[in-house]
């Protein structure tokens, strides 16, 4: 009996208490790693560290760093992230791994300690938020640059247009103006000089606007048929009948005013000219410099004068065949055969009367009817 007591004394002072077990650093990283709840490849996606250097350094496997200087920064950096001490942490892991440099010569860091790491908005496992530089794109801003050019351009070029319509150029006279009048300033009793500036008179103006004389006087003969004759005015009876027309004296004296010369020395006006629509037509006349005077749809009937002017006037109907002229008192034309267009038609008497025929108003029963309506409106009539 006594040694089997003796055996159980030796045997329970050998037995070691749970707290006093030996637990290596890798087996207290995996421990905190498992305590989070993260995998190799989520330590990787976080810490940008290589999966298997992660391994390596729970293992205490130094041999699988390519670059022994980076071992210190992987391990502070994982330290870090499970919340261990990483100054502590390195220094077991040299002491552990036999790493044959030193580990005291690495700067020691002061950890800093912090509150509840739920309440930290920088904590590693916390998802961080985009900046606002990482939301712009290049391609936008370059879209606004041609953005901006393209308005600035519009905006110049109208600046430009708006510049050139307001500017005022002058251009140099031929002649040079003189003075007309000298004033002598040092003069006070003349009073300034006044152009001696009158209308031109009655007589200049008619001379400028009389007709043209002719080469050759135009003489009306006096005699005339036998069916003329009055024999209440000649004769011996002449003196029976009282005279419609007494006779008109001189304002001075009693003698009789002599009878107007029927000689006639002057040149007629142009004849009137006047387009008229035996159907509806559609003309449009422009002076020579190209303005239109006139534009409309002309009705059966219907007539337009044309003005006098210095050079004729050019013509352009739709429904030529509607489309007629009257010079004077002659009807000509039409225009064109059938429904076509009459393009430049110069409207002058002589034009017409050398372009076309006299109308005739058996061809076109219409042309009858229309210049009855143009008589009756005041208009001209046919040959």
């Amino acid at each position: 009996m006594a040694g089997h007591h003796e055996l159980l004394a030796e045997s329970d002072s050998t037995v070691v208490d749970f707290d006093e077990n030996d637990f290596r650093l890798g087996d207290v990283m995996r421990g905190e790693r498992a305590t989070l709840g993260k995998s190799l490849l989520d330590v990787q996606r976080e810490l940008k560290i290589k999966a298997a250097y992660i391994a390596a350094i729970e293992n205490l496997d130094v041999s699988a760093f390519e670059t022994p200087g980076f071992i210190a920064g992987y391990v502070r950096s994982y330290a870090r992230y499970l919340g261990l001490d990483p100054d502590l942490t390195y220094r077991r892991f040299c002491e552990e791994g036999g790493l044959p440099r030193p580990c005291d010569s690495a700067p020691k860091t002061e950890r800093r300690t912090t509150g509840d790491p739920l309440t930290d908005p920088n904590a590693l496992f916390v998802p961080q938020g985009d900046s606002f530089l990482s939301r712009v794109e290049p391609g936008a801003i370059g879209s606004v640059l041609v953005l901006i050019l393209l308005l600035s351009g519009l905006a110049y070029g109208g600046w430009s247009v708006f510049k050139q319509i307001q500017r005022v150029q002058l251009s140099p006279v031929e002649q040079t103006p003189g003075v007309v009048v000298q004033v002598d300033p040092l003069t006070s009793e003349h009073g300034v000089a006044q152009a001696d500036i009158a209308p031109p008179s009655p007589d200049a103006m008619t001379r400028l606007y009389r007709p043209q004389a002719l080469e050759a006087p135009v003489l009306v003969a006096r005699d005339g048929p036998i069916a003329a004759l009055k024999p209440d005015r000649v004769g011996a009876f002449a003196d029976r009948a009282a005279d419609p027309h007494p006779p008109v004296f001189a304002e001075s004296g009693g003698v009789a005013a002599p009878e107007e010369s029927q000689v006639r020395v002057l040149a007629g006006g142009v004849p009137e000219v006047s387009v008229l629509a035996v159907r509806p037509a559609w003309i449009r006349v422009s002076a020579a410099d190209g303005a239109v005077l006139f534009e409309k749809i002309l009705d059966a009937g219907e007539r337009y004068v044309v003005p006098q002017t210095e050079q004729p006037p050019v013509l352009r109907a739709g429904n030529s065949g509607a489309v007629y002229f009257s010079v004077g008192e002659k009807t000509y034309g039409p225009a064109l055969p059938g429904a076509r267009v009459a393009k430049n038609v110069s409207l002058g008497a002589g034009d017409l009367v050398a372009a076309y025929d006299l109308a005739d108003p058996d061809a076109d029963p219409a042309l009858a009817s229309a210049i009855a309506v143009a008589q009756a409106q005041g208009g001209t009539g046919s040959q």
